[in-house]
């Protein structure tokens, strides 16, 4: 169902409607929550799992958000253009993004240090990010705000590209949204996340979503480098 959801969300990008194929991204992010959380409940872990798993999250969170960006490249303001005979190449830039999420996973599932917490940012999260910009365009399209000429510059889109493409594969120490448990001792950064995130999408929706990744990147930091004081 994951990939499922990632193929339809291409589907989306190739009729325009760039709102549904956002929906999909993250219906796809859905899938792969529930997918993780049901091979740990039942105990079910197959290699086969693990790569059916990384396959679709290439799909669903490298190739359909990079089809994304790229529609929303071609419709942003105030960018040049880079011509190779007829063809504009700049929108080509966020298929750089697909390449970075196939070798992200890769790495992930060869990596035995990676089984409790993640070092780089993990697909979903890249992909999830990525298909929140439409979905903030819309929100924010009545306003014609600076808030809104900021989220639908191209060199914003450009930027969240090469950025998120780092992060994927850079060896950051990350939390993971794993609860071996659902109390609150072992888990105080997981709830702070969740509650704070909560609060985020409450009061600005999809324009929280950004800066949810960036609250999470923020806390996974202090974990870092509270783990490296004790």
């Amino acid at each position: 169902m994951n990939l499922f959801s990632g193929s339809l969300s291409l589907y989306f990008v190739m009729e325009g409607n760039l709102s549904l194929a956002a929906y999909m991204v993250f219906l796809a992010a859905a899938f792969d929550f529930l997918d993780g959380l049901a091979a740990r409940s039942l105990k079910a872990y197959s290699p086969l799992g693990a790569q059916l798993d990384s396959l679709a999250d290439v799909v669903s969170f490298g190739v359909a958000p990079a089809f994304i960006i790229q529609e929303l490249i071609k419709q942003s303001h105030g960018r040049m253009t880079i011509m190779a005979g007829e063809t504009d190449i700049l929108p080509f830039v966020a298929f750089i993004l697909p390449l970075f999420a196939a070798l992200r996973l890769a790495k992930f599932n060869i990596d035995t240090r990676q089984s409790d917490s993640f070092l780089g940012l993990p697909t979903p999260a890249a992909g999830m990010l990525i298909a929140s910009l439409p979905l903030i365009r819309e929100q924010l399209y009545e306003s014609q705000s600076l808030t809104y000429m900021v989220f639908t510059n191209t060199y914003l889109y450009l930027g969240t590209v090469i950025l998120l493409s780092a992060l994927m594969v850079t060896e950051l120490p990350l939390f993971a949204l794993k609860f071996k448990s659902y109390k609150i001792r072992g888990n105080e950064i997981r709830y702070i996340f969740l509650i704070s995130s909560l609060i985020l999408l409450v009061f600005f929706q999809f324009l929280a979503i950004p800066f949810i990744v960036l609250i999470y990147l923020f806390l996974s930091l202090i974990v870092y480098l509270s783990d490296l004081t004790n």
